[in-house]
């Protein structure tokens, strides 16, 4: 059998990092959930804060190999970041940390970033600095959280159909209703940024 990952993606598949044992308990200072079982990916990011500094994290995801290793890597890389430098983080990021992956395995990595940030937002609406992070965003997918951000980064990492989006970001892979919205978009890009 092939294994189409790298060695550091095996790794973190076989041996996940931070991953929250099904007895264990965790007292989070954030919680963040993203995806929908519908569409095969879901994930739960647990964080604890001190001073602004994550200083312990735990996940559990469902989603294939890519998506457990993005947020193994993703876990050991927050560990004693401050919450402003973890919420920049990308999936991009994560790949590169990876060893690469598979470009149709890709989207698997963004539920892991998203996640995240829906536990910093949560922790910044309780230590009542809410938005603190916020980039001017508007979602376009409901059912997974996507938003203008997501799909401009996809379009200049290459996306250039709605079919490049899906792969990109699973856009439209739950209920499909942000279709229209997303090809609004697609041909905006294209007049401001030319094929």
């Amino acid at each position: 059998m092939n294994w189409l990952y790298s060695d550091t993606v095996k790794d973190h598949f076989m041996n996940p990092r931070n991953a929250l044992l099904e007895d264990e308990s965790f007292p989070a200072d954030a919680r963040g959930e993203m995806g929908n079982i519908r569409c095969g990916d879901q994930m739960l990011m647990l964080l604890q804060i001190k001073d602004d500094v994550i200083t312990d994290v735990r996940w559990k995801t469902y989603g294939c190999a890519s998506a457990i290793a993005s947020t193994s890597m993703l876990s050991e890389t927050i560990k004693g970041m401050n919450i402003a430098d973890a919420y920049k983080i990308r999936p991009e990021d994560l790949a590169n940390k990876l060893g690469g992956l598979p470009e149709n395995k890709i989207h698997c990595s963004v539920l892991g970033d998203k996640a995240l940030r829906a536990a910093i937002d949560e922790y910044l609406v309780k230590t009542g600095r809410a938005g603190l992070f916020k980039e001017d965003e508007t979602v376009i997918c409901n059912c997974l959280s996507i938003t203008n951000k997501d799909l401009e980064r996809a379009w200049h990492n290459g996306a250039r159909s709605w079919e490049d989006f899906q792969a990109a970001t699973k856009i439209g892979t739950a209920c499909g209703s942000c279709k229209a919205k997303a090809l609004d978009l697609l041909h905006s890009f294209e007049h401001i940024y030319g094929k």
